[in-house]
């Protein structure tokens, strides 16, 4: 977590590197998005007088999109929650058991994620969301492509870990009179 030395970037390695930065981009476009549709929203109701029943249905869609692909990347570029603290202070031994149990924790986490969503999303997906002609459970398929992905580069982050390579800490260098 704390080692800065970058991971070899093998043919698995650079796959990974590419599904992040797609769901990295899909998180983006998926958030300029929401703005646009925010923005159209603001403008149909106050400037036209005619607000539109599909926006919220769809900034909901959007807002899942970026929450669950963006949380995915984060785990590949080990951006997310962790206690890196603790982590730089114990032992060599604790360090390497921590660098392995708390990529399997996420991906326990992203399993469940992913399996729910899915499950959700098949479950509704007869039924028609109100003010769009898309199905109500269509907010759980990027909570389950994000679960997965997260499966996906929690294990590999684990399996870095097992087999000595450090994987690369992305996280900013600590800076002066950071907290």
């Amino acid at each position: 977590m704390s080692d800065t030395t970058p991971s070899p970037a093998g043919g698995a390695q650079r796959a990974l590197g590419l599904v992040a930065n797609l769901a990295i981009g899909t998180a983006v476009a998926a958030l300029l998005g929401l703005v646009v549709v925010q923005g159209w929203q603001v403008f149909a109701r106050y400037v036209i007088n005619d607000s539109p029943s599909w926006t919220e249905p769809v900034t909901l869609l959007l807002l899942a999109t970026a929450m669950s692909l963006g949380a995915a990347a984060g785990v590949h570029t080990n951006r997310h929650f962790g206690f890196f603290l603790l982590h730089d202070h114990v032992k060599p031994g604790v360090r390497r058991a921590l660098d392995v149990v708390v990529p399997l924790v996420i991906a326990a986490i992203g399993a469940f994620l992913a399996y729910w969503g899915a499950l959700l999303l098949v479950d509704g997906l007869h039924i028609k969301a109100a003010g769009a002609e898309l199905p109500q459970s269509i907010n759980y398929l990027p909570l389950a492509v994000g679960g997965a992905l997260m499966v996906l580069f929690a294990v590999n982050r684990a399996f870095l870990a097992l087999t000595h390579v450090p994987a690369a800490d992305t996280r900013p260098a600590p800076q002066e009179g950071d907290l």
